[in-house]
């Protein structure tokens, strides 16, 4: 393992999750989980990374695979990983139906409170994952607040299907978050509204003052007061479990660097290449600055990351 960082670009929260993808065209197992997503994509900008996860000692290879790609990892191990089933029935990536056969259990404040980061990702997979004391103690820290709130409004049926459900605590957490990221689906479940900018900003008046909306072609960012809206330009759609988390991990890590705008376009060319293939984005940053270039216009200067890390805990910029 390497020496742990005084301070981190990113830290990512949320459990590894043992994925099962039934889809038209096969089913497949993958390691999953939005902390290994948002993880391997802010370091693949050159972010310093901590993970921080819970799972199953038999699933250890997960953190050493992190670890091999220069990522710190904070594991707790637990007697079962959350074990995920994610149905697509049709080809719309949209659509979809999760179940969790078992669960590793919830953050707590002790966990994280020595992992200290400028931005921190909190990517559960199911409410109560991540309770709001961790994320009360994540705010209290001065840093940039990075959630997806897929976590927050998934529950747990008996049956281990997830079903979306009102969220009693809504307002109190999205009050403690900087940039919030949500699907369509999610953010209409929410919202009441299926337009995607009208939710956003239905959302940011909650707090949020960044919020990120992926869908089936693109991603819309609002970011003080203004849309930015960019597609996804994946040569084919093979991993689309990671989509959102990718989407996330990438444009927190790039907002260290420059302006919501360019964010925007890092994180849908990352996410475009990552759905490329299953599992996480793990492609050079030559072919993420081609398809900058070749889809959307941008000559990159290089990554947008900051080579040094001021001293005490910042905010993005």
């Amino acid at each position: 393992m390497n020496d742990k960082k005084a301070i981190y670009d990113v830290a990512a929260i949320g459990n590894y999750t043992k994925d099962t993808v039934v889809h038209p065209a096969g089913n497949r197992q993958v390691d999953g989980g939005g902390v290994r997503y948002a993880a391997y994509a802010a370091a693949g900008l050159g972010c310093r990374v901590a993970a921080l996860t819970r799972l199953a000692h038999e699933d250890a290879r997960v953190v050493a695979d992190l670890e091999q790609a220069g990522v710190d990892v904070f594991p707790v191990f637990t007697p079962d990983s959350t074990q995920m089933r994610l149905e697509y029935p049709t080809t719309d990536p949209d659509l979809r139906i999760l179940t969790a056969a078992t669960t590793a259990g919830a953050f707590t404040v002790d966990h994280v409170e020595s992992v200290k980061a400028r931005s921190y990702l909190i990517t559960p997979s199911i409410r109560g994952e991540v309770p709001i004391e961790v994320v009360r103690h994540l705010r209290a820290t001065g840093a940039t607040i990075a959630l997806d709130v897929q976590g927050f409004v998934r529950i747990r049926q008996p049956d281990g299907r997830l079903v979306h459900a009102p969220w009693p605590d809504a307002s109190l957490v999205l009050s403690m978050v900087d940039v919030l990221k949500t699907d369509a689906v999610e953010a209409e479940s929410l919202t009441g509204e299926s337009d995607p900018e009208t939710s956003a900003r239905q959302l940011n008046e909650l707090g949020p003052s960044e919020v990120l909306v992926t869908h089936r072609d693109g991603l819309l960012v609002l970011a003080d007061g203004q849309i930015y809206e960019t597609q996804f330009h994946p040569k084919e759609m093979i991993g689309r479990s990671g989509r959102g988390d990718t989407c996330l991990g990438s444009y927190t890590a790039a907002r260290l660097g420059v302006a919501p705008a360019e964010a925007t376009v890092w994180a849908a060319a990352i996410t475009s290449l990552k759905m490329e293939s299953d599992g996480p984005f793990h492609r050079g940053l030559a072919e993420v600055e081609d398809l900058l270039q070749r889809e959307y216009g941008l000559v990159s200067g290089g990554p947008p990351v900051p080579t040094a890390i001021p001293t005490g805990n910042t905010a993005g910029a």
